[in-house]
């Protein structure tokens, strides 16, 4: 099965492929088509993580190729969805906003304190599992299907809450891991010198 181990990464390389078809379906009005091709990059990105754990093709260039999928499909699905009016803008900035800051800190931190190892959080995979269902239920609604405004605006809510709420949630904790880190050094480098002054 290890001559298999490449699938998973090409899946994730083929979503990223999907993602300029998406934006370009959309801004043509094939709602239609861009729903099947939202449907199978959502199917694409279960199905790599899947093989991944069943089969342990983990690999360090899949942990960093599949959260960089999910971002380029969602921020620009987000971003050309709201051009078409479908999406509040405010909804959009705070989701770009969320990543960014995210990224930021994720970089501030690999090179400032110690290598970055993303750890997304029970919370945080909830908040990317409602981004994608509320893409898709756009998507539908976009495509001429009825969708209950309840639920629309339920998820539009939702979806800025846990955009909200994850992005605080991980610079809280990043800080706080930054602050121990940064005390701990001091104190071991201090204990350190205090050794080497010694008679």
């Amino acid at each position: 099965m290890l001559r298999w181990r490449w699938l998973p990464n090409a899946l994730t390389v083929a979503r990223m492929l999907l993602v300029p078809v998406l934006v370009a379906l959309l801004l043509l009005g094939e709602y239609r088509a861009a729903l099947v091709i939202a449907l199978i990059a959502g199917f694409s990105d279960w199905l790599d993580g899947a093989l991944a754990r069943r089969f342990n093709w983990q690999t360090e260039v899949g942990g960093f190729l599949d959260p960089l999928a999910d971002k380029l499909l969602m921020v620009a699905a987000y971003i050309t969805i709201a051009w078409l009016d479908a999406l509040p803008l405010w909804l959009v900035c705070l989701v770009v906003l969320r990543d960014i800051v995210i990224v930021t800190g994720g970089l501030i931190y690999h090179y400032k304190i110690e290598r970055f190892k993303g750890e997304p959080t029970q919370l945080s995979k909830f908040n990317t599992f409602c981004q994608l269902l509320l893409m898709w239920v756009v998507l539908v609604a976009l495509a001429g299907f009825a969708v209950p405004e309840p639920l629309m605006l339920g998820l539009i809510w939702l979806v800025g809450a846990l955009a909200a709420a994850t992005m605080i949630h991980y610079v809280v904790v990043w800080s706080i891991r930054s602050v121990r880190l940064v005390r701990a050094r001091r104190t071991d480098s201090n204990a350190d010198l205090s050794n080497k002054q010694k008679p």
